[in-house]
């Protein structure tokens, strides 16, 4: 194993903007620290909230890496304190408080994966950000369930097709929405048993001819909240994941009531360690299989050197794109 060099390529921001302010910088490799494990990076992926804190509207929590990057897959170069179950030369692939654009990245231990079987190292790190979040929203909160219904907005990005994919692995039923025409039939390729474009479809008719859904998962916000009450079956369960189209809207929470809706949002980097390591838990034990058995693909992938990051965010803001973007160091 090569020696751990004291520096690194990284890529940052000087002041918040568009995709044009990110730049190649040199940072010191950070080191594993007590509970952690040191992760040489072969390939970060490309999330929203990367988006969003680099307009600085997301800032890094308390004690995070000042750097982009919410995921990574790598081999393990140096193990903290008080870890185990990992040894340098492992492949992994992690969830990240941070850190993710650059040569190294320094994790919780805890929040580490194996590489699923068939999964290539590179695309391993497009995993752990949507799974993560699809996994404890659908499933260890939201506790859906074989033979439920379960509506995805945004079905062809990174969180709906890992929605769309899990949901069908474990026997739901699932209708999804995008726009256009090549993001439907996307959607389609990867199990979504309806499909309903937004610009010319109605998918709130679409929901109430099939009863409803048990659950809805939405990126878009904006006009989808209050049809999304409509759309909604008895007793159901909305998350909000984000607001593409607005979080400022007025509707009429009725529905809520009579319906006995359950309408909330999260976002995962604020969950507690502990939490994260339970989610982590459960997707090793009960999702990682399944790429074995070939029950889940992992997303296809579009890549790009770590230093041309700036062109990484502009594809991922025009939509031009199916499935995950991941930097390349």
């Amino acid at each position: 194993m090569p020696a751990i060099p004291q520096t690194m390529q990284a890529v940052h921001f000087r002041q918040p903007g568009g995709a044009d302010v990110l730049e190649p910088v040199e940072r010191p490799v950070p080191g594993a620290a007590a509970g952690e494990i040191l992760i040489k990076v072969a390939a970060a992926g490309v999330n929203g909230p990367d988006l969003m804190q680099r307009r600085g509207l997301y800032p890094a929590p308390k004690g995070a890496s000042e750097l982009l990057g919410l995921e990574v897959s790598g081999e393990v170069v140096q193990v903290g304190a008080r870890v185990e179950g990992w040894r340098v030369g492992d492949r992994v692939t992690a969830l990240t408080n941070g850190g993710g654009y650059a040569q190294y990245c320094a994790v919780d231990a805890r929040h580490a994966l194996p590489i699923p079987e068939g999964v290539a190292l590179a695309d391993a790190a497009g995993l752990p950000e949507a799974y993560f979040t699809v996994w404890s929203n659908l499933f260890y909160d939201g506790g859906l369930r074989a033979g439920q219904t379960l509506l995805v907005h945004g079905g062809a990005g990174a969180v709906g097709s890992t929605a769309i994919r899990l949901a069908k692995a474990f026997g739901a039923e699932v209708v999804a929405t995008d726009s256009p025409a090549e993001r439907c039939d996307y959607c389609r390729s990867i199990g979504a048993d309806h499909v309903v474009d937004y610009l010319t479809g109605d998918f709130v008719a679409e929901m109430r001819e099939l009863g409803g859904a048990d659950m809805i998962l939405d990126i878009v916000g904006g006009p989808n909240i209050e049809k999304n009450f409509k759309a909604a079956r008895h007793s159901a369960r909305i998350v909000q994941l984000a607001f593409g189209a607005g979080s400022k809207v007025e509707i009429d929470l009725m529905p809520v009531m009579l319906k006995r809706l359950i309408y909330t949002g999260t976002t995962l980097r604020t969950r507690t360690p502990e939490y994260k390591a339970e989610v982590a838990r459960q997707l090793r034990e009960q999702v990682w299989p399944k790429f074995a058995q070939g029950a889940i693909q992992a997303q296809a992938s579009h890549s790009f050197a770590l230093a041309e990051a700036a062109a990484a965010h502009a594809l991922m803001e025009s939509r031009g794109h199916l499935g995950k973007i991941l930097l390349i160091p």
